[in-house]
């Protein structure tokens, strides 16, 4: 009954037209995977659990649909993509609903390099359809859409907007010294990667207007995440960030089944340890990695905060037509 409101969804339609046009001319598969998993695998998010009645089997909503793409690349499917609903029992926010849809894409001997060109190009594509340029105004500011975009590392930016020179080398005790200072929470479990991370996400990661892609995530907080090739502790990860949040999240995917297992030992340690996001050893999904992954890109992309970007809307429930809210009193 809202005219502004009415335009923002009519254009959310025109987006998802646009990105299956765009990937199906790209001989991209469209797939559907299953929304209820026996493990809660795929991202860190504190899943919903169901029970299914039947098989008297304990279920999660998903909180991703990574691990049943990837095993369709295992099973031939060079290029798949899925737009999908889901699900995290975590708090909401003007950036965050508990279900939500997102764009997951896998492709065959591809790497994070490829995905990052496939990324920026796609959404000044989508700035084009929509907009009909990529030189945006967003919550007041102007932005830039068209390609290239800016490519730099967690470590550069952590120096460049937080005033901080770290490295896995770094003391601990100095990690948390920096973290403490700056009143970030540190839990006993957290090691030199996730101090690092964090201490990124509290300084710098707000102040990237962007578009940028940060590159290059600590092993500890990447566990489907392929070991960097030149840096030892590190993986082949970025985010891209635009207007000061994460649109995207992706990375050359891990093939090798032991090392897969021994990041997902180590998550159930950190589960264990009072973390509710860790992941859950999948032998499923090891199962499919031993029948052979090949050298994959993967991608996520927030498909609310990216008919966000295109609208001009500041809060997500104005871009999802039934948004969770609290009851009436």
């Amino acid at each position: 009954m809202n005219d502004d409101s009415r335009e923002v969804f009519l254009k959310r339609s025109q987006i998802v037209r646009s990105i299956r046009r765009y990937f199906d001319a790209r001989e991209y598969i469209e797939v559907e995977t299953p929304m209820m998993h026996v493990h809660a695998g795929g991202a860190a998010a504190r899943p919903f659990e169901t029970h299914h009645n039947t098989l008297d089997l304990d279920m999660y909503l998903r909180i991703a649909t990574e691990l049943h793409l990837k095993r369709l690349i295992v099973g031939g499917f060079e290029k798949v993509y899925e737009i999908g609903r889901i699900f995290r029992n975590e708090g909401m926010s003007i950036k965050h609903n508990p279900e939500f849809t997102t764009i997951e894409l896998y492709q065959a001997y591809a790497d994070y390099t490829d995905i990052m060109s496939l990324v920026e190009e796609l959404v000044a594509h989508l700035a084009m359809e929509v907009c009909g340029t990529t030189s945006l105004t967003y919550d007041g500011r102007d932005l830039d859409l068209s390609v290239p975009w800016r490519r730099a590392t967690m470590l550069e930016l952590l120096t460049e907007y937080g005033g901080l020179t770290v490295d896995l080398d770094t003391p601990r005790d100095e990690l948390v010294r920096l973290c403490e200072e700056r009143d970030i929470p540190v839990k006993d479990h957290y090691g030199s990667g996730k101090l690092i991370l964090e201490l990124y996400e509290k300084t710098t990661e707000a102040e990237l207007w962007g578009p940028i892609f940060v590159t290059d995530y600590p092993k500890e907080v990447s566990p489907l995440s392929r070991d960097h090739r030149d840096q030892p502790g590190w993986v082949e990860r970025f985010e891209g960030i635009v207007a000061g949040r994460e649109l995207c999240n992706a990375f050359s995917e891990l093939v090798d089944p032991d090392e897969q297992r021994a990041r997902f030992v180590a998550q159930e340690v950190e589960k264990a340890a009072g973390d509710a996001e860790a992941m859950a050893v999948d032998e499923d999904y090891l199962r499919a990695l031993e029948y052979g992954l090949p050298p994959t890109g993967g991608l996520g992309i927030g498909m609310d905060r990216l008919v966000m970007l295109l609208t001009g809307t500041t809060t997500v429930r104005d871009v999802i037509l039934f948004p969770t809210l609290r009851p009436e009193q």
